[in-house]
Parts: structure tokens; C-alpha cells; sequence
């Protein structure tokens, strides 16, 4: 198993405790972005990997990578929902785990949104990142790394 992260919207804390969990669990962890990363632990269970800037340039560097069972990090419903369908699992850094029963329905809510927000009605963004999304992600990474520890 391997955690693949989704890293240029990933909030900062959340790679903090995902550096954490790599080490504590050493479980290999790879940051996938279109821009330089910082604050990046010299581990040998933390890796980077930088791909040109384009549009989901990460997400299909992810999509090539991930194999069944491995975890991916990411707040981008349609990369997750593209992992579940390869049999890998999907974290949002506001702790929701996505699998088969669930990603449809909140694409399908997504995209509900998104055709309002085209049609002029004026619906809100996602809340502010909370203390109490870290929890819930931190607590649900845990679980999940206690459920798929690594053969």
C-alpha cells in the first residue's frame, strides 16, 4: 500500500499529519504537484514528485500510479472518483473517505452545483477548513492505516 497526495490544494497541516503517519506506520507517502513544496521532511518514506503545470497534470500523474488498495489524499471529487473505480481508496483532507457506495453521489451533487453556479444562482463554496476537519481527517486516517497496514 501507498499514499499518493493530491499536494497543491492539500492544506498544509494535513501533509504534517500525513508526514507523521508515513513514519509512524512506514507507509511510502508520495506529494504530487505542479508546484515546489516546501516544508517537505527528508524521510525515506516521503517522496515528491513534480509534473508540468497543466491542467490535472497531478491527478493523471496519480491516476498512473495507483494501484488497488493504495490511499489516495485528495479534495477533487472526480480523482477520487476515478481511484475507487481502480480499487484504491479516496480521503478528503476533511476526513470523508470515499468508496463505491458514496463518490457517486457526491459527484452527482458537485455537479449539481456547478450547473447552478453557471445558471447564475448564487450558492456557496465549501466552509472554511476547521480545527475539527483536521480531527476528523487524522481520525480517519488512522483508522484506515490500522485496517490496511502494509504486507
Amino acid at each position: 500500500m501507498q499514499i499518493w497526495v493530491d499536494a497543491d490544494a492539500c492544506p498544509q497541516v494535513i501533509k504534517e499529519i500525513l508526514f507523521r503517519a508515513a513514519e509512524r506506520a512506514q507507509v511510502p507517502t508520495t506529494l504530487v504537484s505542479n508546484m515546489a513544496l516546501s516544508r517537505t521532511p527528508a524521510s525515506a518514506y516521503v517522496r515528491t514528485i513534480r509534473v508540468a503545470k497543466g491542467f490535472d497534470g497531478a491527478d493523471q500523474r496519480i491516476v498512473q500510479g495507483v494501484q488497488p488498495g493504495d490511499l489516495v489524499i485528495t479534495a477533487d471529487l472526480l480523482l477520487a472518483a476515478e481511484v475507487v473505480a481502480r480499487g484504491a481508496y479516496a480521503l478528503d483532507p476533511r476526513g470523508e473517505l470515499y468508496s463505491e457506495d458514496n463518490v457517486g453521489e457526491r459527484l452527482a451533487v458537485r455537479n449539481l452545483m456547478q450547473d447552478l453556479r453557471s445558471g447564475g444562482e448564487l450558492v456557496g463554496g465549501p466552509a472554511p477548513f476547521r480545527l475539527s476537519d483536521r480531527h476528523l481527517f487524522a481520525n480517519q486516517l488512522d483508522r484506515f492505516l490500522a485496517g490496511h497496514r502494509p504486507k
